[in-house]
């Protein structure tokens, strides 16, 4: 009498635990809504990108009129640039020439392709390109990736007839590229990140103010 007392008590435990448990398919637990509390942000990483986004948006709308900022101003006209001869070359085009001026003007010489697309191309890639580096930064192999297509991007232009100050600029900035790359590998890793992540703001802040 007891032992059967004793069964029946085990078996309604186990009975009210499986009542218990979280139904896989439980809304509440297993809902696809919104976290609008945003109970799982954010860590250490997530607060460092934020803050230094956040910074260097600050930064260069206060610097923005500075001479301190005025390489930045020419490497964003390059990709500016860059971006109407890539469209060029999509569309069947041949690029005769990429050149930058100091007075944050530039200019890409092309032949055919379709000019409704190589037109509205500067700012739209500029646009793109300044969102590419901002998500890519955010991991150490992403931004190693984007940091070689730079590299490759200032190495193609000078193949197009450039003038010297964008022969000065893509060799400078080729410098101070791979520059972070080795101090990223060999001293301090998040390096670049921060690099790629300071060129994406930038040059996504340039196709706003400009």
């Amino acid at each position: 009498m007891f032992l059967r007392r004793q069964r029946q008590l085990e078996n309604e435990s186990s009975i009210s635990m499986i009542a218990n448990e979280p139904s896989p398919y439980d809304p509440i637990k297993y809902t696809d809504a919104p976290d609008w509390q945003l109970t799982n942000c954010c860590s250490d990483e997530e607060i460092i990108f934020l803050s230094l986004m956040f910074g260097y948006l600050l930064a260069n709308f206060f610097l923005w009129n500075t001479a301190l900022l005025k390489p930045m101003k020419l490497i964003a006209v390059f990709v500016h640039e860059m971006s109407h001869a890539t469209a060029c070359w999509i569309t069947g085009g041949k690029v005769l020439g990429i050149e930058v001026f100091g007075n944050e003007g530039g200019v890409t010489k092309y032949q055919g392709g379709v000019r409704g697309c190589i037109i509205p191309a500067g700012y739209l890639g500029c646009s793109f390109w300044g969102a590419v580096f901002v998500t890519l930064s955010g991991d150490r192999t992403a931004s190693l990736i984007s940091a070689c297509l730079f590299l490759f991007a200032l190495a193609i232009s000078l193949c197009f007839a450039p003038n010297r100050i964008m022969v000065f600029l893509s060799l400078g900035f080729m410098v101070l590229t791979m520059g972070f790359i080795f101090l990223d590998r060999f001293v301090f890793e998040p390096l670049l990140q921060y690099l790629t992540l300071y060129y994406g703001v930038f040059i996504g802040s340039f196709s706003v103010y400009e």
